[in-house]
């Protein structure tokens, strides 16, 4: 019989008086990978040097095999970093423009990697491109056509997202790249949510680069992240840090990862505790990480019907694009100006301070417009969700039932 919802909950530390539906923001880590994370810190304190210098090399290569196997990727062409984002910042930089090219994002992108493509367009000297998908949509392929739409000429790179953060869509990703190549642009993609939601063969993609993080979905400490680059790429790709591996010699260690696997001392546990996370979510339910996946799609599925009922919206994207999240429309909110990334709608904060639940309401594609975005996770059940559903019907009252966009 599969463990239930409780009994899973107490494998991680969260806070039991809170109904935690906000696992995609920065993740959660259970108590036997926080245990191994200190175990790792108490072997760095024992002799430091001991160990930074003698025994790191090794174990990063132990955490970065296991990553690659599990995202479907060589070693040799994944560099751990501590956030999709610095992944995102890397590739930017690293990718080779030349002015009058031009770079194509998203409006579906996250903030922090939409202001990395336009930091990374005004220090080049390059122009950049926003493509704007529908939503709601009713098809993936309207996602392709957006694309594809908005390709000019001179369009070099494009930015897309695997999982989209603010509306929790997955994008047809492995179609996108192919025809963005067809049209002769290269694809960055964003994958901050995917790793762990989504079975992964990143090798095959055909994309330039693809950032992920292990701290979301694969539940490992924060700051364990990982950046793959193509072959062909190796030699343009430095980190955005120099250190040591700058004029590292040749030896064992590609210069990739010379450069990348050492920017300074830093904290390793995170990246080293990747195996262990990857292990206990595998060991948790008979059928391992499919199980899990499935188990979460369903909850995100299932709760996107309960919040949809009871606001009276409709469901912006076919059932096929959610992964472990899900989005639903909420009546108009303030057209105060955001102030990203600590910016709290006052509904959020009213349903944390009187209803104790952690939620994002999340302001896209600008305010007033509003959205509710849960997160399944395995110590997440049903009845949560119906929790939330019952909060907002009564901090919304009757604009809780004006009726959404949708599909259905």
């Amino acid at each position: 019989m599969p463990p239930d919802v409780d009994d899973l909950a107490g494998l991680w530390s969260l806070d039991p008086t809170i109904t935690f539906l906000n696992h995609g923001s920065f993740g959660a880590t259970p108590v036997v990978v926080q245990e191994e994370q200190q175990r790792w810190r108490r072997r760095l304190e024992a002799e430091p040097v001991r160990f930074l210098v003698r025994e790191l090399p090794e174990a990063w290569d132990r955490a970065r095999d296991t990553l690659a196997a599990f995202v479907g990727a060589r070693p040799a062409d994944l560099v751990l970093v501590p956030n999709a984002t610095t992944g995102i910042n890397t590739a930017l930089a690293s990718f080779p423009l030349r002015p009058g090219d031009r770079i194509l994002r998203t409006d579906h992108g996250y903030n922090a990697c939409n202001n990395a493509a336009d930091r990374a367009a005004e220090e080049r000297g390059i122009e950049l491109d926003v493509a704007r998908i529908p939503f709601p949509l009713r098809s993936s392929e309207q996602v392709i056509s957006a694309l594809v739409d908005a390709v000019v000429p001179r369009t070099r790179l494009a930015l897309v997202d695997h999982v989209t953060s603010a509306t929790g869509m997955v994008l047809p990703i492995r179609r996108i790249v192919a025809a963005l190549a067809d049209r002769g642009v290269e694809t960055v993609v964003d994958g901050a949510h995917a790793p762990g939601m989504l079975p992964l063969d990143v090798g095959s993609l055909g994309a330039a680069f693809y950032a992920g993080n292990a701290h979301k979905w694969l539940c490992a400490p924060k700051g364990a992240g990982f950046l793959w680059v193509r072959e062909d790429l190796h030699p343009a790709t430095r980190p955005r840090i120099t250190s040591h591996g700058f004029n590292a010699p040749a030896g064992d260690r590609s210069r990739l990862h010379a450069e990348f696997d050492w920017a300074g001392t830093t904290d390793p546990s995170p990246y080293l505790c990747i195996p262990s996370a990857i292990r206990f979510l595998d060991g948790l339910l008979e059928g391992g990480w499919d199980e899990v996946r499935r188990r979460n799609r369903a909850l995100a599925l299932r709760g996107r019907r309960i919040l949809a009922d009871a606001l009276g919206a409709g469901l912006p994207c076919p059932d096929e694009m959610v992964g472990s999240l899900a989005t639903v429309e909420l009546p108009a909110g303030s057209d105060a100006p955001l102030a990203p990334p600590l910016y709290l709608d006052p509904l959020q904060e009213r349903l944390w301070t009187v209803h104790r639940i952690e939620v994002p309401v999340v302001h896209w594609p600008r305010p007033p417009e509003r959205w509710i975005r849960i997160s399944a996770q395995l110590y997440n059940g049903a009845a949560q969700v119906e929790r939330l559903a019952d909060a907002l019907r009564l901090e919304l009252g009757g604009s809780a039932q004006r009726g959404g966009s949708g599909v259905g």
